[in-house]
């Protein structure tokens, strides 16, 4: 009977060994599974790509804030009910830990809710392929806002953002362009935030569109063609001023009478507005001339013989 019970025995003890050790291979095995898919979705996932775009702008939250209370207190005292704490918070939402190609609307929705304000009648300044120009003039002349001088487009003027489904939720090396996918947080915050600029013009309406460009004036591929010319509201607008600049001393590609400003007023016509069209707006073009004062373009007179 002793025999026999420790020889019992010895097999429970090979039994719990080899219990063990089946035990531990089998973890082992799932470690090692688990790291290798888990490797394999990092390489295939949107977070882990390198994207074309600069990543998101440093100290960001900083930026925002500051131009944030920046407009509020020195520009536009009547607006010191917005909360920028909120504002900020609802910016960081629509984007933080998401894919950066999976941004909608409805990410958004908050934070215009947040930041929109009434726009005075007559002073909306619509443009395309004049930036630099265009807002020289508007902080020259206060009686003109383009969407950057609003609450939303200063905040976000020349910053950018993105997420990343994995902490710490940010992307800060790259970010992606409209051309690798076109629902990135940059794309989807100017479409909206222009189609609330456009929505919101009422009176007469300007545009400064760029004369010099060899494909056109006017590109239906544009934020202006494609989005805020659709969302003006013939109700409350009563026209459309087209200024077409065209560089000093630089081709003088397109005039009034052009392909794309005729197509252009087309699409107005269609919409029932009024439009006035200006070859060289001259209060610009004297901004121009800043920089190239003794051009003949930019003389006041020519003597005549």
């Amino acid at each position: 009977m002793p025999l026999q019970q420790g020889s019992a025995r010895t097999r429970q003890r090979t039994v719990l060994l080899v219990g063990i050790v089946v035990l531990l291979a089998a973890l082992v095995l799932a470690v090692v599974l688990a790291s290798l898919l888990t490797h394999g979705r990092h390489e295939d996932s949107p977070q882990m790509l390198k994207w074309k775009d600069r990543g998101t702008t440093k100290n960001l939250q900083e930026v925002v804030l500051g131009r944030c209370y920046n407009y509020i207190a020195a520009q536009y005292p009547e607006l010191g009910d917005k909360d920028c704490l909120k504002i900020w918070e609802s910016l960081k939402d629509a984007f933080i830990y998401k894919n950066p190609c999976n941004i909608t609307a409805e990410d958004y929705q908050p934070l215009m809710e947040l930041a929109s304000h009434p726009i005075p009648c007559n002073k909306s300044l619509f443009w395309s392929k004049t930036g630099d120009l265009v807002h020289r003039y508007t902080k020259s002349n206060q009686n003109f806002l383009t969407l950057e001088d609003t609450l939303l487009g200063y905040m976000a003027d020349r910053v950018s953002w993105c997420g990343d489904p994995s902490a710490p939720g940010i992307n800060y090396e790259s970010c992606p362009k409209r051309s690798e996918c076109e629902s990135n947080p940059g794309s989807v915050f100017w479409k909206m935030a222009s189609k609330m600029f456009a929505e919101a013009a009422c009176g007469v309406v300007q545009v400064m569109l760029n004369g010099s460009i060899e494909a056109g004036a006017f590109r239906n591929s544009s934020i202006f063609g494609s989005i805020e010319v659709f969302n003006l509201n013939p109700d409350k607008v009563s026209e459309v001023h087209i200024w077409l600049m065209q560089d000093i001393g630089g081709p003088q590609s397109e005039s009034c009478s052009g392909h794309s400003i005729q197509r252009l007023i087309s699409i107005l016509e269609e919409r029932n507005f009024k439009i006035v069209c200006e070859d060289n707006y001259r209060p610009v073009q004297l901004l121009q001339c800043v920089h190239n004062p003794d051009h003949t373009d930019c003389r006041l007179c020519t003597n005549s013989t």
